[in-house]
């Protein structure tokens, strides 16, 4: 217990929610260049739904200015075109049939910059919540994969940082959900931290010690390192599930307990894939 304590003591202590916090706060402002009034009204539908509240939208539509309008800033951080138009070089053009397309390329290039473009325009948030949920859900299941086998040591460049003194994986999983948490929160324009999101850090603590124990089970029952692909479908599908549970939460659309079960059930076929990926590479 108390080496456990350790640990997560020194897992806790690496995470940074001021630095997210910062992050999420840049000034950043999109140019948008059209050739009549719908095309400038489809690229605003792009960033900011026009389904928000009023009020909402007009402030978050203050970091947007149209190339016609007369108090256009001289410098932005990105620059889009309506589909149709020939966009300069570095700017970005909407793929009015797959906009998530272009929203994970505008993500992509912009990765400094892109929690704050988040925050500040929900029609990228989505693809960037989903992108780190994503992402999370595979680290853990590398960590879970990666300590079941006792020859192998993990590689350090796959995951997001060094393990040191607490490679555990019940402490490990956790302190990685919890960073997804601080950035799940600081995508939504919700406050970053461990007294503004108690309730969902003490949900990932409390939930973590079962299904990792059950994970370590099936190690064990299963011969011939069998135990290996449920126990990194089952770190990958947990912390999906907690991932689209917090984006649902900060979204104000908690999920119910059947919704919950399905996005665990879809995700866990995910993470059988992913392990089997993952064990094949170690």
């Amino acid at each position: 217990m108390l080496k456990s304590l350790k640990q997560a003591r020194a897992a806790f202590s690496m995470l940074n929610p001021e630095e997210m916090r910062r992050s999420a706060a840049q000034d950043v402002h999109v140019g948008l260049v059209a050739a009549a009034e719908s095309g400038y009204n489809l690229l605003e539908g792009f960033l900011v739904p026009p389904d928000l509240p009023g009020e909402l939208r007009f402030e978050m539509l203050r970091r947007v200015h149209r190339a016609s309008d007369s108090d256009v800033p001289p410098q932005v951080d990105l620059v889009l075109y309506e589909p149709g138009l020939t966009a300069q070089k570095g700017a970005f053009t909407l793929a009015a049939e797959a906009p998530e397309h272009t929203a994970a390329e505008i993500l992509h290039a912009c990765e400094p910059l892109s929690l704050a473009l988040a925050r500040y325009f929900p029609g990228l948030r989505r693809t960037l919540v989903h992108r780190t949920i994503q992402a999370i859900a595979r680290e853990n299941a590398l960590f879970a994969v990666a300590t079941a086998l006792p020859d192998v040591v993990p590689s350090l460049i796959e995951l997001p940082w060094a393990l040191g003194e607490f490679a555990s994986d019940t402490v490990f999983l956790t302190a990685n959900q919890v960073r997804m948490a601080f950035l799940i929160a600081a995508a939504a324009g919700r406050e970053v931290g461990f007294a503004h999101q108690k309730a969902a850090i003490g949900s990932i603590v409390a939930a973590a010690f079962g299904w990792r124990a059950l994970a370590r089970e099936l190690v064990g029952k299963i011969p011939l390192g069998g135990g290996l692909i449920p126990k990194g479908a089952i770190a990958y599908a947990g912390t999906f599930a907690v991932g689209k549970g917090l984006e649902r939460a900060y979204a104000s659309q908690p999920m119910s307990p059947a919704e919950h079960e399905e996005v665990y059930r879809q995700a866990y076929q995910q993470g059988v894939e992913v392990a089997k990926a993952l064990r094949k590479q170690a």
